[in-house]
């Protein structure tokens, strides 16, 4: 009987040992945010064994998460480091993660450049390290001409375009001459040309300022749009992840406005009427598949009466096969009301029709139809691309045109397409006033860390109307606004305004490379996720992706989430240089507001084979 109680006893005390040692590690796993030590790498590799999880501690609700860290307020915070492999990782473009999840894209219809976003389960939840050798960026404007190889280890388009003077590999640089598939001796002579065509006022595609927004498809490096910035024509330089190794990468390196995008089967992420000219040079599209689905999405678009300039054999080849081509894309443009401009050597350009006239006088039964009436030609985040033509609203059909004024002055002007969102012209002015003073105190706030053209690529996570970007005027930067999907349809307003920008998604990663942005603005972006259920580490992560070393993060949010945020600055080595200010209350804020401003570390070699 006493061995039976001894034995008994013993197992008690193995029992308590046990349950110590699990609590103990639990404890562990809760200090250092991961099972992994601090500063480890990781991958999504199952032998690696990271199984995706988030290293973080997720708080979906706000008051929870206050309590926490009343609590817990010397808790460290610390996030790993993925694998150097990693370096260029885009989550939602990653093509491994399509045959990991064992999906099934179109490949003739190139869905498998669209995105595709990890589940929860699958994030990177780790922070992506630059490559071996990365330097600070070349400053703008000599970074148009040239980047250092280093930050951007790929030289096979150097090779495969050795002929198109796209890009050349010089030491430890690489140079870009300016050319093009189609542009061998340099996209300032293909624009003049351009111009020429068109008999534009003194050669000059901008037109007197009535062509300002160029989408360009197909864009390679971006030299075509590199080059119509001293024009004061601002183009979105659209080229999807594809064999032409990193084009997009060497576009926003460069300080070119650029973004990853394909012409598949959803419409791209812009609203109706956003650009005065289309683009392609050699893009290599197949514009007559679907029943011309793809030129639709363009006639989408573009603006009443705007052009689209298309160079390529089948504008001037006189082989059978190019013939074809240019015949069945003529005959289909003629029923979309099209007409052409010019037609001179390897270029022809096309104009829209001003009004719905021409739609109206078709032949009942004519392809492709007009769109429904109940189609929201606005409507572009996760929606299909549709073989329909848009037709112009009754306003832009009675006014013939979009009645946008010339640039620079359409930038401060009211659109006429705010009341379509129901902001009247006097609360436009008051945002564009607000922002103006705002973007100046936070500029107070840098210069002291601020270095001339230290900032180049700009990116405002809530753009609204434009106000932010609009106060950088003055400053020799481009700035990609993003709206929110729950304010999609403002972004016309942007594109309207002059300015270009994208719909999106904070709870998903963004379409862009890593390390491409200088500036990132965050106004009450993390209050607006948190209510949406999705992690506010995760967002940090994200913009530590596509943050610059020696990058800035404005963030201006409720008290509550800046406090929070702050917790992470170290582990995120955002602690370069930090400013933290209560601002005025003004017109547009609709609660209390705190300011950070916090500054990216270059991460040292040390850190980086930790």
């Amino acid at each position: 009987m006493r061995l039976k109680t001894e034995l008994i006893s013993t197992t008690k005390i193995l029992n308590y040992l046990l349950i110590g040692l699990i609590a103990l590690l639990g404890l562990l796993c809760l200090y250092y945010g991961s099972s992994f030590a601090p500063g480890s790498r990781r991958s999504d590799d199952a032998a690696s064994g990271f199984d995706g999880s988030d290293p973080v501690i997720h708080y979906h609700d706000l008051d929870a998460l206050l309590e926490s860290q009343d609590l817990n307020s010397d808790v460290p915070r610390t996030i790993p480091i993925c694998d150097l492999r990693f370096s260029e990782l885009i989550p939602c473009l990653d093509r491994n993660l399509i045959y990991q999840l064992k999906l099934k894209p179109n490949l003739a219809l190139m869905e498998h450049y669209e995105r595709h976003c990890p589940p929860q389960e699958r994030r990177y939840n780790c922070l992506v390290p630059p490559p071996i050798g990365y330097k600070i960026p070349i400053r703008w404007p000599a970074s148009r001409d040239e980047v250092w190889k280093a930050n951007i280890p790929h030289t096979h388009l150097a090779q495969e375009k050795s002929d198109q003077n796209w890009m050349v590999v010089n030491g430890d640089k690489i140079n870009f001459p300016g050319g093009g598939t189609h542009f061998h001796d340099g996209a300032d002579k293909y624009i003049i040309a351009l111009a020429k065509m068109l008999k534009f006022p003194g050669d000059k595609l901008n037109n007197g300022g009535n062509i300002r927004n160029v989408l360009d498809v197909g864009c390679g490096v971006a030299s075509f749009g590199a080059y119509l910035l001293p024009l004061n024509i601002i183009a979105m330089s659209l080229a999807p992840n594809d064999v032409h190794q990193n084009q997009i990468q060497f576009a926003l390196e460069r300080g070119i406005p650029a973004t990853l995008g394909v012409l598949a089967t959803k419409r791209l992420p812009y609203p109706s009427r956003s650009f005065e000219l289309a683009h392609c040079s050699r893009c290599r599209i197949d514009w007559l598949q679907r029943d011309g689905i793809l030129l639709l999405e363009l006639d989408r678009l573009l603006r009443p009466g705007g052009y689209f300039v298309y160079s390529s054999p089948e504008a001037y080849a006189h082989d059978l096969e190019n013939r074809r081509i240019w015949n069945a894309m003529s005959n289909l443009l003629r029923r979309m009301c099209w007409r052409v401009v010019v037609k001179q050597d390897q270029t022809v350009i096309w104009a829209k029709p001003l009004t719905n006239s021409c739609y109206l006088k078709r032949e009942l039964g004519t392809l492709p139809f007009l769109c429904s009436s109940d189609d929201d030609s606005d409507a572009t985040w996760n929606v299909s691309m549709k073989a329909c033509i848009s037709p112009y609203s009754r306003k832009m059909h009675k006014e013939k045109g979009s009645g946008l004024v010339p640039w620079p002055q359409r930038l401060t002007a009211a659109p006429p397409r705010l009341e379509e969102i129901g902001v009247s012209r006097e609360e436009f002015q008051e945002d564009t006033s607000i922002w103006h003073f705002r973007v100046t105190e936070y500029w107070k706030q840098m210069k002291s860390v601020i270095q001339k053209n230290s900032i180049r690529n700009v990116m405002d996570m809530n753009s609204n109307l434009g106000g932010f970007a609009a106060a950088l005027y003055e400053k020799d930067v481009w700035v990609m606004n993003v709206a929110p999907v729950n304010a999609s349809a403002r972004l016309k307003i942007i594109f309207d305004r002059g300015l270009i920008g994208t719909v999106h998604d904070w709870c998903e990663a963004f379409s862009t490379y890593p390390r491409t942005y200088d500036l990132l603005h965050a106004w009450t972006v993390f209050s607006d996720i948190d209510e949406h259920g999705c992690g506010v580490e995760d967002l940090l992560i994200e913009m530590d992706r596509i943050l610059r070393p020696d990058g800035f993060v404005i963030i201006r949010d409720k008290p509550s989430i800046i406090n929070y945020i702050r917790k992470f600055l170290t582990a995120l080595r955002w602690d370069g240089w930090l400013s933290e200010l209560e601002p005025r209350i003004d017109a547009i804020s609709s609660t209390e507001e705190r300011v950070l401003i916090a500054r990216k570390k270059l991460w040292d070699e040390g850190i980086m084979t930790m």
